[in-house]
């Protein structure tokens, strides 16, 4: 079974751009925004535990996620069902 790597990178694209932001949306309502630099913040520019954080956060999560379910895809097809040998007649 071959992978759509369009859909599969769409998909995971909005999966980890929705996770990112819906997690800091629940990390600013359970311990508040602190301004400190998160381990998230140092790899995603401009990213912090704040509203407009979590938007820059859903921006870079779904691109990273994006490249990475395309990079997924794509290896997966590679490996799963290599192409098949053809005998020589």
């Amino acid at each position: 079974m071959k992978l759509n790597v369009r859909a599969f990178a769409l998909t995971f694209g909005l999966v980890w751009g929705l996770g990112l932001f819906l997690l800091t949306w629940w990390m600013m309502w359970v311990g508040g925004a602190t301004g400190e630099t998160t381990l998230i913040g140092r790899a995603y520019v401009g990213y912090n535990l704040s509203p407009s954080g979590s938007l820059i956060g859903f921006v870079w999560g779904f691109v990273d996620g994006l490249i990475g379910g395309a990079i997924f895809a794509w290896l997966y097809n590679k490996i799963a069902s290599p192409d098949p040998i053809t005998p020589a007649s």
